[in-house]
């Protein structure tokens, strides 16, 4: 934070969101926001490091030689983590606001910022629908299946001054979309693999995948994808 270096510990839980706490200033600072909330660097905000949330297989094929971070054998980590979500759907969802009726509290949603609006997709209705194209404020989105069926990505949905199409290839390869204008065959990681497009890359578009509680309790002015919305 502004060329200094903070090291964190985990403070606190609140509504599955950790507070971590700096050592350097004492300062209290929410995971989901990556700002500071209580002590002398309230109000500052860390950088974003642009990370997926994908399966293990998939990543595995895309990062050869990549590094895992295995907790140690004895850690209390283990035993805390074990069954942990399996644990916290069972509790009642306590918010200082209404819980937003539109969907379950806790479905899992894939939240979007761009195009200085932001959007909810209910990840259910995006594994089903992808390749889900929509438009955020003047940015043209769409959000693509991985070959493993599980994990989602998110790109801006143009190329230079050229908007596209993609849709599902009729050969069904897992992973793979096909645009319409120049019948290009993209892969889940953005890139155009075959045809006139080859080499070509998508802008990838952040998403956090997160509970619908949580996700409208720090975007109160959200709105909700729905079939053709």
């Amino acid at each position: 934070m502004d060329g200094r270096v903070l090291n964190f510990r985990l403070a606190g839980i609140n509504n599955q969101n950790f507070i971590m706490r700096d050592e350097e200033t004492g300062s209290w600072w929410q995971q989901v926001s990556g700002k500071a909330i209580l002590g002398p660097l309230k109000g500052k905000a860390l950088e974003r490091v642009f990370h997926d949330e994908l399966t293990f297989a998939e990543w595995k094929k895309e990062v050869a030689g990549g590094r895992v971070l295995v907790p140690a054998a004895d850690s209390a980590w283990r035993t805390f983590s074990e069954d942990w979500e399996a644990e916290t759907a069972l509790e009642p969802v306590r918010m200082p606001t209404p819980l937003d009726s539109r969907l379950p509290p806790r479905t899992v949603i894939l939240g979007i910022v761009a195009g200085g609006s932001d959007k909810a997709y209910p990840l259910d209705r995006v594994l089903a629908q992808a390749p889900l194209h929509d438009r955020l404020g003047n940015v043209p989105l769409v959000l693509v299946v991985g070959p493993d069926g599980k994990s989602v990505r998110a790109f801006e949905l143009r190329l230079d001054t050229m908007e596209l199409e993609l849709v599902r290839p009729v050969d069904g390869v897992p992973g793979e979309v096909t645009d319409v204008s120049t019948g290009s065959r993209w892969s889940f990681t953005g890139e155009a693999v075959s045809g006139p497009l080859k080499g070509r890359r998508l802008i990838p578009v952040y998403v956090l995948k997160d509970y619908w509680f949580d996700w409208v309790n720090y975007h109160p002015q959200t709105a909700l994808y729905l079939l053709g919305s």
